[in-house]
């Protein structure tokens, strides 16, 4: 009889030689990967009956693994795209696997045959100009959290930094004397500079004249003096919506996010006639293409292509299906 091979301590080696020490992964990816295994455990422990800490990598076949794909889908009600983050996980697992178990390929190829699923891609939200002045003249400026929410808002929409770029940002972060700008160390641990502009250089340094709150460096801290949470910052920015809703009625129709922020710099910087690959620079995109999905959302750039073009002549003739039962096909 075959040797059984432990899942706990190649699982443990995964996240702690794998992520940690060989890619560096960031803190984000690495607590999304473990709730992945937190729940995939879980799952596995409920339907075969055996403690995580005693499990084979035997057990985790193919079969199994599209069995909790489909219950984190249909019991959980999570979305595709969050099915896929958790399908990738597990592939990156299995992919470390087959390094450290070859005599395991036949099941490990099983695991990373299973396919993510097809979404429909819709197009970005983001937020007009009069969006963006309604939204950043909602919090009250004669309070702290007011000009705290103020300036955390003009520079995300200003430089489109990520969620958790913004919420790590510490004060020395911030260069605000000549050439002024914001440094990040962002996704993939990439490091990049974003300029700022002059309106969000007189905010940040009328926000830094503030008295900082607890020992922290953390440039937006909660009144504790420690980081915002994202749910933290979601909350701040849906509050500060809804105010602005009451002057701007457009945004009572938009599901505000943080992310959303993020996608009003780039369609900002597009609209100006920024280039694409500069807009990849900016944002700290792998590729250029991800910053193909900008142009797909704008109507007033179509528009404004089609201005361009010479119209199309056409002949209206109406239609009259030549037969009684090609008629009732065509209209089922």
């Amino acid at each position: 009889m075959s040797r059984r091979t432990p899942l706990a301590p190649l699982l443990e080696r995964f996240f702690t030689d794998r992520l940690v020490r060989q890619r560096q992964a960031s803190p984000h990816t690495i607590a999304s990967y473990r709730d992945t295994f937190r729940l995939l455990l879980t799952f596995v422990h409920a339907r075969l009956q055996t403690a995580p800490a005693q499990l084979t990598l035997e057990a985790l076949d193919g079969r199994l693994i599209s069995a909790f794909l489909d219950h984190v889908e249909a019991v959980r009600g999570v979305s595709a795209r969050s099915r896929n983050l958790r399908l990738t996980a597990i592939h990156s697992f299995f992919r470390y696997a087959a390094f450290e178990c070859p005599t395991h390929a036949a099941q490990i190829q099983r695991v990373l045959a299973i396919p993510s699923k097809r979404v429909t891609r819709r197009q970005i939200a983001f937020l007009t100009r009069p969006e963006i002045d309604a939204l950043l003249a909602a919090p009250d400026r004669r309070t702290w959290r007011g000009r705290r929410d103020h300036a955390l808002l003009l520079l995300a929409i200003q430089t489109g930094l990520r969620l958790s770029e913004l919420t790590a940002l510490t004060r020395s972060d911030v260069t605000l004397t000549t050439g002024a700008h914001v440094r990040v160390v962002g996704k993939g641990r990439k490091e990049r500079c974003t300029p700022l502009a002059k309106p969000t250089i007189a905010v940040l340094r009328a926000w830094l004249d503030d008295p900082p709150r607890g020992d922290t460096p953390i440039l937006f801290p909660t009144a504790r003096g420690t980081r915002l949470s994202a749910d933290a910052v979601a909350y701040l920015v849906a509050k500060h919506r809804a105010a602005a809703a009451t002057t701007c009625p457009s945004l009572q129709r938009k599901a505000l996010t943080p992310h959303v922020l993020r996608h009003s710099a780039a369609m900002e910087l597009l609209q100006a006639g920024v280039d694409r690959s500069v807009i990849a620079l900016w944002l700290g995109h792998e590729s250029i293409e991800t910053t193909q999905v900008y142009l797909e959302a704008t109507l007033a750039m179509k528009e404004r292509a089609l201005a361009k073009t010479t119209p199309v002549q056409g002949h209206f003739q109406r239609y009259r299906p030549p037969d009684a039962l090609l008629h009732f096909l065509n209209n089922l």
